[in-house]
């Protein structure tokens, strides 16, 4: 994804995350202001109803909305996926999520699976919008930030 590109942050998050992905959107207004969310269809109307959030709403999960974030992953129009699951309960949509998971890992986008990652992630695009312009690996972009703060 080129760095000039608008940001595009995916959400998806399992019913007993839902709570906790609009804590974020809320806590992180100022970091998400300039980035464009996609969400799957209950986490997306719940950020839009609770936040007033403008979110790009794709199918549920369970129906193929991880499917459709992992084709806009594959074509290079996601910066990162926020995916809060909830690990304690064994979903039937299991195969969907590992397939997120791969291409996530084979286009080298970042995938946050809990709160404190997320958090992480929002912070990173806000203060170095380029180090997720796939122009870096991930050694040589950290120790160019290094260099450049010795």
């Amino acid at each position: 994804m080129a760095s000039d590109m608008k940001k595009v942050v995916a959400v998806i998050a399992h019913d007993s995350k839902k709570d906790d992905i609009i804590q974020l959107i809320k806590a992180h207004k100022e970091e998400l202001a300039d980035i464009d969310l996609i969400a799957t269809l209950d986490t997306g109307q719940r950020i839009r109803e609770r936040t007033g959030r403008p979110v790009t709403l794709l199918l549920s999960g369970p129906l193929g909305g991880e499917q459709q974030i992992g084709a806009l992953v594959a074509n290079g129009e996601v910066s990162a996926v926020i995916f809060l699951r909830d690990p304690l309960n064994a979903r039937s949509h299991e195969p969907e999520i590992s397939g997120l998971l791969k291409i996530c890992d084979i286009r080298n986008v970042p995938i946050v699976t809990n709160l404190i990652t997320a958090e992480a992630i929002l912070h990173l695009m806000a203060e170095h919008p380029e180090a997720l312009s796939g122009h870096h690996l991930a050694a040589q972009y950290l120790e160019e930030m290094a260099d450049r703060h010795e």
